[in-house]
């Protein structure tokens, strides 16, 4: 196997497990020595998916650390877990960083039922149209107001059916 780094022969084999998806990196004795893999205090994980370059940004500003707890940038990322609810605003630069790389975007957006989601953006079109309406009857534009009466009819037996 190859060095996921450097491509020399890998002699040092990670595996990390998190729920129920499995990583695996493997490296050189010398890619090893140089991310602290050698040393078990000094290895993390959370630095190798930051890469080396986040952590020399930081370090030219001064460690990040939490004003509530305490809790310094080198601690997030030798534990990769945070002190505090107000560590999430300290690191929120690192943490959006890890955040990309790991899935698709940074805001959660949940799922929800075929049939909710049709039923809700037609209840949202509606209440677009009813704006338009009443400004469509305040304007004098009748004919147009019926048309939008007719179309809010439509999207009101979409939702019924």
């Amino acid at each position: 196997m190859k060095c996921a780094f450097c491509n020399e022969t890998a002699t040092v084999h990670l595996t990390q497990i998190v729920g129920e998806k499995m990583q695996k990196i493997d490296l050189c004795e010398k890619c090893a020595k140089e991310k602290g893999i050698t040393d078990s205090m000094a290895f993390s994980l959370t630095d190798m998916l930051l890469g080396d370059e986040t952590a020399k940004n930081h370090i030219h500003e001064g460690e990040l650390s939490c004003p509530q707890c305490g809790f310094t940038e080198t601690d997030f990322k030798k534990t990769g877990r945070l002190g505090c609810p107000a560590c999430y605003e300290t690191f929120s630069e690192i943490i959006e960083t890890i955040l990309k790389d790991m899935h698709k975007g940074v805001v959660h957006k949940g799922k929800t039922p075929k049939k909710f989601a049709k039923t809700q953006f037609y209840q949202t079109k509606i209440k677009r149209l009813q704006e338009d309406l009443k400004k469509a009857v305040a304007q004098e534009k009748y004919e147009e107001a019926a048309t939008i009466r007719d179309e809010i009819a439509q999207l009101e037996n979409l939702i019924k059916s």
